[in-house]
């Protein structure tokens, strides 16, 4: 019965959801035996707190499009729920596989231990998992003596074609077949979502539409909450699934700077494309940071947990009008511009005094473009439990005011507050009883008051910071940590070159 098997090759697709510049896809097409492409919907990751039914949809779309595109080679992506050794025990009834491709997953933990056992799995049935780097970010560095240099090369690299030969991939009937036997997944979505749409082409189309007009205002607007969501590329959904490589990307704008006399501001996007690269590989380097301080002299940092607070602060109802904003705002639309994810971070963990750990799970449910490696050194830098970062403790009101001036923003995205004079729309708690009746508005009811003194929980959160700085614990892990993770140029990255 083995000898009647075909022998093919599997690409396991995970957060590289694209055909093209897609080394996993190439280098199975590669070996010329045929290929299938494989997307699991796992349990584990289906359950995990970190994911919610955003994210999955958007993968879904994003499966749809490579669909799309897969028509003319009379092919599709095998779509199924399952776990992952359970999908390849299937697959091996029907077929001889001794070569798996996919990339290097930089991941939560569950995707950590998945892979490992899905590498035990492999070994066990003599199958070869050949793993690509992602992105630039390599696996297995002691420090970043070379990372910058490296990194630079791998995106001025050739871009690697999709061009398999006729017939060599799996055929809509070969999937079909394998349907029968496991339980396919149902690809259809909501049209009528707030949420940025999955997929490569739709990817391209804020591609282009940045790099063609939006970008010339991107400096100008960057921290501007409403003025953001237009002139900033919105392209870190399709960069965190792999819709598009950050090569394209990265190509792709160097290329636009021949056209436009503006060039910096696209030097400023590129510029955050090589930082994105570089909290991923920290992260890639000290998963600890997925759930404790990277630095451990914070680890001794205790703060009184305050359902009361944390729930306040999920749901937009703090009292503090930008801060409610941004989060109505990421909770509705899954995106808020960097100056407010900082901003809604800083709040969370300085001013009400929380743990940056019970802000995780709620972000990165809300984030469309969540990215571990992202999501927790920034959470723990804005946090100021590094050691090695200048300690920021963003004030809403003063923010508020030089960032979104006309509180047209804040009264977007909380309504009840629109008939206010765009002083009160920024501080309502300064209205007198007189000046509620004139509006017909009644703090405590229309808005919460503010649920803490800001003034002195912000210089309760500075003092203790401040403190802990010097304290030998953080100061010789601090040493440790910019040694492991500090760039061999930091003032070459910072200017982009």
């Amino acid at each position: 019965m083995t000898k009647d098997k075909e022998n093919i090759v599997v690409v396991w697709l995970k957060r590289d959801l694209r055909l093209h510049d897609n080394e996993a896809i190439y280098n199975a097409l590669k070996t010329g035996k045929r290929v299938l492409l494989l997307y699991v919907f796992e349990n584990l990751l289906l359950n995990d707190i970190h994911y919610s039914e955003r994210h999955w949809n958007f993968v879904k779309e994003s499966l749809r499009d490579i669909n799309k595109s897969l028509e003319p080679y009379h092919s599709k992506v095998y779509c199924i729920n399952s776990d992952i050794t359970s999908a390849f025990n299937q697959l091996l009834q029907f077929y001889n596989i001794k070569e798996v491709y996919s990339h290097q997953e930089t991941g939560v933990l569950v995707t950590y231990e998945r892979d490992k056992q899905f590498a035990r799995f492999s070994r066990n049935n003599l199958i070869t998992w050949k793993e690509s780097i992602n992105n630039g970010v390599q696996r297995g560095l002691k420090n970043r003596k070379s990372w910058f240099d490296d990194w630079n090369t791998y995106m001025r690299q050739e871009q690697l074609p999709f061009k398999p030969a006729k017939d060599q991939l799996l055929t809509k009937d070969d999937i079909n077949t394998l349907e029968k036997f496991s339980q396919a997944s149902d690809l259809s979505t909501s049209i009528d979502s707030p949420f940025q749409k999955g997929g490569t082409t739709t990817g391209w189309r804020y591609a282009d539409s940045f790099y063609k007009k939006r970008h010339k205002d991107y400096m100008f607007h960057i921290s501007k909450p409403e003025a953001s969501r237009h002139s900033c590329s919105r392209l870190s959904p399709y960069l965190a699934w792999g819709n598009l490589s950050v090569r394209e990307v990265f190509q792709k704008g160097e290329d636009a700077k021949k056209y436009f006399n503006n060039k910096r501001h696209i030097n400023a996007f590129l510029s955050r494309l090589r930082w994105q690269a570089h909290f991923i590989q920290k992260f890639e380097m000290e998963h600890i940071m997925e759930e404790a301080s990277v630095n451990k002299g914070y680890h001794k940092l205790k703060k009184h947990i305050s359902k009361k607070y944390q729930k306040a602060w999920r749901e937009g109802k703090t009292g503090f009008p930008l801060v409610d904003a941004s989060m109505r705002c990421l909770n509705t639309t899954g995106y808020l511009n960097f100056r407010m994810r900082a901003l809604v971070v800083s709040f969370f963990t300085h001013i009400l005094w929380q743990p940056w750990q019970d802000a995780t799970h709620h972000l990165s449910q809300q984030f469309l473009d969540f990215e571990p490696g992202i999501h927790f050194p920034q959470l723990q830098m804005q946090a100021g439990e590094t050691g090695i970062n200048n300690l920021r403790i963003y004030n809403p009101i003063k923010n508020g005011i030089e960032h979104d001036p006309e509180a047209s923003f804040i009264k977007h995205w909380l309504p009840e507050l629109q008939r206010l004079e765009t002083p009160f729309a920024h501080e309502p708690y300064l209205m007198t009883e007189m000046e509620q009746q004139f509006y017909d508005f009644t703090l405590g009811k229309d808005y919460p008051l503010p649920i803490v003194n800001q003034k002195i929980n912000r210089k309760r959160a500075s003092d203790i910071l401040w403190n802990l700085k010097k304290n030998p614990t953080v100061i010789k892990e601090s040493h440790r940590i910019l040694k492991k993770h500090t760039l061999s140029d930091r003032t070459k990255m910072l200017k982009g070159e």
